[in-house]
């Protein structure tokens, strides 16, 4: 395959493996400095610098005059006003790295104007390379993928990611959560939001959703989708979903299925859906509430003690 890419591609690839041996080599260091939650994250900045800085040296070195987008270095370097920007995530999913969690990638997508036209996701603890061009298909290694073929809902496996960040809408999520697990064969959480995609797209899961996303957690990851014949957008199905901070992707079937459940969790919903999401965590919160004095009338009858554990409801 590798004669056949297109020559931005091919550059990509050697700037993703570049970051990939970065990587690799300091996941066998992580183990040394886990003693402390300061030297640990200095020792991943460190890392996601190192590799950060070889994937935009090898990018610019070939095309000087591209932009750069990158998470841990904004848009400091490159071309300020170019109409190529290259968008990278030098190591997506850091949590899963400190602990040897073997789920993490590096992602690296070309736009022009705004648009993904070139993408790579590399994963390096499988040494598996995830990429596409616009317009010719989504490969792994010099395989072709495809999203999968499943199109009803409760047979799929579903990925998804929590929201971690202090002031993110963690009942509302819970919410939609819980609807998407009724409804399906299975949630998954693996924990970087680029291999979640890259997944999707070679079929290994249905479908994927997240909110409180950046475009380099998913830029690469939607070309990945839509090569491999799936959609992607934001929770109301817009296409056009990268910088709003929440996506869902599958083949065409089942990104229906989810946009249909997930779309009044939307931060694009209208008026009368949030209202009703509002009002649906607000129930979920006042069961307990409600029954806490039935309880007590029950229990005031003299009978064995039994606890009463606030999990009891929770153990089917």
């Amino acid at each position: 395959m590798s004669s056949n890419l297109h020559p931005m591609l091919n550059v990509a690839v050697k700037a993703a493996r570049a970051a990939g041996a970065i990587i690799n080599r300091a996941a066998l260091d992580v183990e040394a400095v886990r003693v402390s939650a300061k030297q640990t994250n200095d020792f991943v900045t460190e890392v996601d610098h190192a590799a950060e800085a070889i994937i935009i040296e090898t990018l610019l070195t070939a095309y000087p005059g591209h932009g750069i987008l990158a998470e841990e270095s904004g848009s400091e370097h490159g071309a300020k006003d170019s109409e190529f920007v290259w968008v990278i995530d030098p190591l997506d999913g850091t949590t899963n790295f400190i602990h040897g969690f073997p789920f993490y990638c590096v992602s690296i997508a070309l736009t022009v104007r705004g648009k993904v036209e070139q993408a790579v996701v590399y994963d390096p603890t499988r040494n598996d390379i995830y990429s596409a061009s616009k317009g010719r298909g989504a490969y792994v290694n010099d395989r072709r993928i495809r999203v999968a073929k499943r199109t009803r809902l409760q047979e799929c496996l579903i990925s998804t990611g929590f929201p971690y960040r202090p002031g993110d809408k963690l009942k509302t999520y819970l919410n939609a959560l819980g609807e998407v697990m009724s409804q399906c064969a299975g949630v998954r959480r693996p924990g970087a939001a680029a291999l979640d995609l890259a997944y999707v797209a070679s079929g290994f899961s249905d479908g994927f959703f997240e909110s409180g996303l950046q475009p380099w957690d998913v830029a690469a990851g939607s070309l990945l989708v839509t090569e491999a014949g799936g959609l992607i957008g934001n929770f109301t199905g817009e296409s056009d979903f990268m910088d709003h901070g929440e996506c869902v992707a599958g083949n065409p079937r089942i990104y229906g299925q989810l946009v249909t459940t997930l779309g009044k969790y939307s931060k694009f919903a209208g008026a009368g859906d949030k209202a009703s999401v509002r009002q649906a965590v607000l129930d979920a919160a006042l069961p307990a509430e409600a029954a806490a004095p039935i309880q007590t009338q029950t229990l005031s009858v003299p009978r064995a003690p039994r606890a009463v554990k606030s999990g009891d409801s929770e153990a089917g």
